[in-house]
C-alpha cells in the first residue's frame, strides 16, 4: 500500500485493504483534483458518505462550505426550497425569503445523498444547475449563479428507474461523468474480522469495558455472513454484543443469535418470470432469455434423437429376431437398458427388468398391417404390451429357459433374487 493511500485511510477513518476499497479510494483522490460530477454507487450502509468527503478534502475546494444532504429525508413539496431556496410568500408558510444549499455552499462542494429519489421537477432544476450554473429561487424569475461541485450517491438501479420513467436520463449522464463503486462488506471478507475489532475496541473504551474477542468458530461465521446492512450492521452487532453479553469470549452459538436469518441465508433464491428479472439485478434480462432459448433448442434437438432411436427400433424388430446381426441385438439392448434406466426413475413400486445380457425374446415379431407402415412411435407404443405384461413375460420365459432355477433366471435378467421373488407373487406366476 503506498504513502499516500495510507495517509488518506487514517485521516478518514476508513479500516481494510481490500483490492475493491483501495480502487474506490484512488479514483476519489484523482478526480479530487477537478470539478467533475461524481456518481457513486454502493448498497446502504456501506460507507458511500465518507467518499464525497474526500474528493471536497483534496480538492481546491477543502476551505469553503461542505454540505450532505439526504434527498430521501426532504419530503416533494419542500425538497425545491430547500436546495434554491424562496422568496416570502411564494407558498404557504413562506414568511421569509430563505436561501437554498445551491446559494450557501456557492464555491464549495454538495453532497447528494440518494439522489434517485429526487422527484422529476426536482431533477429539471438540478440538470440546468449542471449544465448552466444557474438556478430559480420558487417563487421568483430571477436567474442566480453558483459554482458548486456537485457529488451524488445512489443505492438504487439508475437504470430501471430510467426504463419506469422515475429518472432522467440526461442528468444521468451529467452525474455519471466520473462513477465510484463501493463494494459491499460480503465483497470484503478480509475486512469484516478487522472492522468488528475497532468497533468492539471503540465500544470498549468508551464505556470502560474489555473489549470482545471471538472464538475461531464465530471469526467464521462472521465472515461469511451476508451482512445485508454492511457495515452498519456490522457496527450495530458489535454494539449490542458489547453491551449485552457479560462474557468477552463470544462463540459461535452465541453469534449467531445477533445475527438475523443466519439459519435460512444460504437458501436458493426463486427467480420470477421474465417480467421479475430486471437488468442490474442477479440474473440479466437478456441473458436469461438467451438461456432459455438455447435451452428450448437442446430439448428439441433430444425430442428428434429419441424418435429417430424409436424409428431404429422398430426398424429391427420389424425384420424379425432371427435375422437380427449380433450388432443390431446389441444396440437394441442397450436401447432397452438406457429406457428401463428412465422408467425405473419414474415408476414407483416397479424394479424395471432389463438388461444387456438378455436376449430378446425367440420367434416373435412385429408384424405391421398390410399396405401400412410405422409411421410413428406413438403407433409402436400402441401395440406393445404394457410394462407389467412385458415383466411377466420376460420373468417366465427366464425361468422356463432355466427350469425353474431362480437363481439363475434372476442373473440372466438381470437383478436380485429377492427382486424376482417379490415379481413372483406380485404377478402370480405358477411354476
Amino acid at each position: 500500500m503506498n504513502s499516500s493511500l495510507l495517509g488518506i485511510k487514517q485521516r478518514f477513518g476508513i479500516i481494510g485493504n481490500s483490492p475493491e476499497l483501495n480502487q474506490a479510494i484512488d479514483v476519489a483522490a484523482q478526480v479530487a483534483t477537478t470539478d467533475l460530477s461524481v456518481l457513486i454507487y454502493g448498497e446502504s450502509g456501506s460507507g458511500k458518505e465518507v467518499f464525497p468527503k474526500i474528493i471536497h478534502q483534496l480538492s481546491a475546494r477543502k476551505h469553503k462550505e461542505y454540505i450532505a444532504v439526504n434527498c430521501g429525508a426532504i419530503p416533494d413539496g419542500t425538497i425545491d426550497s430547500e436546495l434554491f431556496g424562496h422568496e416570502k410568500g411564494s407558498f404557504t408558510g413562506a414568511i421569509e425569503s430563505r436561501k437554498g444549499y445551491f446559494e450557501v455552499v456557492d464555491g464549495g462542494t454538495i453532497f447528494l445523498d440518494e439522489v434517485g429519489e429526487l422527484p422529476i421537477q426536482t431533477q429539471a432544476r438540478l440538470l440546468r444547475v449542471l449544465e448552466t450554473g444557474e438556478f430559480l429561487k420558487v417563487g421568483s424569475s430571477k436567474i442566480h449563479k453558483t459554482n458548486v461541485r456537485i457529488v451524488a450517491a445512489t443505492n438504487v438501479n439508475i437504470a430501471k428507474a430510467i426504463q419506469k420513467g422515475k429518472f432522467r436520463e440526461d442528468l444521468y449522464y451529467r452525474l455519471n461523468t466520473i462513477p465510484i463503486s463501493i463494494p459491499t462488506l460480503r465483497e470484503r471478507k478480509e475486512d469484516i474480522h478487522m472492522l468488528f475489532k475497532k468497533f468492539a475496541v471503540d465500544m470498549a473504551e468508551k464505556y470502560r469495558m474489555p473489549p470482545l474477542r471471538l472464538e475461531p468458530e464465530a471469526v467464521e461465521i462472521l465472515i461469511n455472513y451476508r451482512w445485508p446492512g454492511n457495515i452498519r450492521q456490522l457496527k450495530n452487532i458489535s454494539e449490542q454484543i458489547s453491551i449485552l453479553e457479560e462474557n468477552r469470549r463470544v462463540t459461535s452459538e452465541t453469534l449467531k443469535t445477533y445475527l438475523p436469518g443466519y439459519e435460512t441465508r444460504n437458501l436458493p433464491s426463486v427467480i420470477g418470470r421474465d417480467e421479475g428479472i430486471e437488468s442490474g439485478d442477479v440474473v440479466n434480462q437478456e441473458e436469461f432469455k438467451r438461456e432459455r432459448e438455447l435451452l428450448y433448442k437442446v430439448l428439441f434437438d433430444m425430442k428428434k434423437d429419441i424418435n429417430g432411436l424409436k424409428k431404429l427400433v422398430v426398424d429391427i424388430i420389424s425384420k424379425g429376431s432371427e435375422n437380427t446381426s449380433e450388432s443390431d441385438q446389441a444396440l437394441v439392448n442397450k436401447l432397452f437398458a438406457d429406457i428401463s434406466n428412465d422408467i425405473s426413475t419414474n415408476t414407483e413400486g416397479h424394479d424395471v427388468i432389463m438388461n444387456q445380457n438378455f436376449q430378446y425374446p425367440q420367434n416373435q415379431r412385429i408384424e405391421a398391417p398390410r399396405g401400412q407402415d410405422f409411421q410413428t412411435s406413438q403407433e409402436v407404443v400402441e401395440e406393445n404390451y404394457s410394462l407389467a405384461d412385458k415383466e411377466k413375460e420376460f420373468i417366465i420365459k427366464a425361468l422356463e429357459k432355466y427350469k425353474g432355477k431362480r437363481k439363475s433366471a434372476a442373473k440372466e435378467l438381470g437383478i436380485s433374487e429377492r427382486t424376482l421373488y417379490r415379481k413372483i407373487n406380485e404377478y402370480d406366476i405358477d411354476l
